[in-house]
């Protein structure tokens, strides 16, 4: 499944989005958003599901793909 407007992220779920474009780490994602490891790993696999993703770079892939990072700039 690509990304479609269909899907809704909460408002940490995005945030988290926009670091993992860049490479960031659950840790430094947590870092940043002053949040635990846990919840950046929760949110994380919650991102992978629904966009029936099989890890974060392809979740990424599929996000840029179907035009989400274009929509937020």
């Amino acid at each position: 499944m690509a990304y479609s407007k269909s899907i809704k992220f909460k408002d940490i779920e995005k945030e988290i989005i926009e670091l993992l474009k860049y490479g960031y780490t659950n840790a430094k994602i947590a870092e940043t958003l002053h949040v635990s490891s846990h919840t950046v790993k929760y949110y994380v696999a919650s991102i992978i599901n629904k966009l029936g993703a099989v890890n974060r770079i392809n979740a990424v892939f599929l996000l840029a793909a179907g035009g989400y990072f274009k929509e937020i700039e």
